[in-house]
């Protein structure tokens, strides 16, 4: 049985990407608990009194490795009141509390895997790509769509692991073409939305693929529906619904 801690965390390091896109390093004063590649925490700004009720929170996606254990890292998109106070309220140096771990949604990799990730939908697979070895068994498929390309702000550890694991794929998908799709890393996105059928063309073997779908519920919506369509197994598609 999974047990939930709380614990307070001290605000180390945030990372401002533009458009309202966040991303905060903490540092725990406890060493965190066992959680898996792919769940989430609840984050609370207001101070937490353990003889009182849990304040008000969020939940947020992990987005570093259940490796780890003295810092973790969440991102997040300014889209309602309560990211609206983090955007306002949390500085380097300040403390807020979290509990976990949570969620079932648990990327295993023990099978040609895609990933599907929009915008900051890719936050619970960061810890499973973190984990990759050289030596991974299986074909990991990642297509990464955003706006634009300075919001897929994990396009550096995605490009990390695609140099050391052979068995990695990576796409990416930006909706407004960047000024130069140049780079020393040979980034060169796709412009447009992602679709299932550009996804669909880049599998070996799709109907024999397990699917992680994470990302705003009308993209996980349409694409849990077309993957239907091609007929892919109901059990061979996992939708983490973060909004």
């Amino acid at each position: 049985m999974t047990v939930i801690r709380k614990i307070c965390c001290v605000v180390h390091k945030i990372v401002k990407h533009g458009n309202g896109v966040y991303t905060l390093e903490l540092f725990p004063e406890k060493s965190l608990p066992v959680f898996r590649p792919g769940q989430f925490l609840h984050l609370a700004l207001d101070v937490y009194d353990p003889s009182g009720f849990w304040p008000d929170s969020r939940a947020f996606s992990i987005a570093s490795s259940p490796q780890v254990r003295d810092k973790l890292r969440v991102s997040y998109a300014v889209k309602g009141q309560f990211t609206g106070r983090m955007e306002r309220e949390l500085t380097e140096g300040k403390k807020v509390w979290i509990k976990l771990p949570y969620g079932e949604f648990v990327v295993e990799g023990e099978s040609p895997t895609a990933l599907i990730a929009g915008g900051t939908g890719i936050t619970p697979f960061c810890g499973f790509l973190e984990d990759l070895r050289p030596n991974q068994a299986n074909d990991i498929y990642l297509f990464y769509g955003a706006r634009c390309a300075d919001l897929l702000i994990y396009r550096e550890l995605v490009t990390k692991v695609a140099q050391s694991v052979l068995r990695f794929f990576p796409y990416y998908f930006v909706e407004i073409a960047p000024i130069s799709t140049t780079s020393s890393n040979n980034f060169h996105p796709r412009i447009g939305l992602l679709a299932i059928e550009q996804i669909w063309s880049h599998l070996s073997n799709p109907l024999h693929t397990i699917y992680y779908l994470s990302g705003p519920p009308l993209m996980c919506q349409t694409f849990s529906t077309e993957l239907r369509a091609c007929q892919v197994p109901l059990d061979h598609i996992r939708i983490d619904a973060w909004e």
